[in-house]
């Protein structure tokens, strides 16, 4: 795993250039795929673009069929956007900055020891107070130096 200054380094440079595709939805694929709209806009009937994969006319359908359903492979959605002379472009995009992802994580992180941590003083017959700064420098601590355990399901 990378040391947590790199993987910093690595969130903030992703995120600047994620923030390049938003909104995502401006990428909404077509209900019936890219290839067919592609392949529609150019005039090109599925016999002509079967001969240029060197498949069958019915594998084309098939295959537009397969992306539309989301059962496509890369493979294969590559050789057809290379046979309408277009690039793919694959990528995956978060939904919100990562670095805010991973201060979420710090904080719930954070929370669930704070948590288990008041459980055993009470246990103890004492109680903890923790100061609102206090929380916020575990919560960064925890976000910097990421342990472990930060993304375990049960931490």
């Amino acid at each position: 795993m990378k040391s947590p200054r790199i993987a910093a380094v690595s969130r903030e440079s992703l995120d600047r250039r994620f923030a390049q595709f938003r909104p995502v939805e401006q990428y909404a694929v077509p209900v019936r795929g890219w290839i067919r709209a592609i392949r529609r806009a150019l005039g090109m009937t599925t016999a002509q673009m079967a001969q240029r994969l060197g498949v069958s006319q019915p594998s084309v359908i098939a295959l537009e069929q397969s992306e539309a359903h989301g059962a496509i492979s890369l493979k294969t959605l590559r050789r057809a956007a290379e046979a309408l002379d277009c690039t793919l472009v694959y990528a995956l995009i978060p939904n919100k900055p990562l670095e805010t992802t991973v201060r979420d994580r710090a904080r719930a992180f954070a929370s669930r020891r704070r948590r288990f941590i008041q459980h055993s003083m009470l246990l103890e017959d004492q109680q903890v107070r923790p100061n609102e700064s206090n929380v916020v420098d575990v919560e960064e601590t925890i976000r910097q130096t990421m342990p472990s355990r930060f993304w375990d399901s049960t931490e």
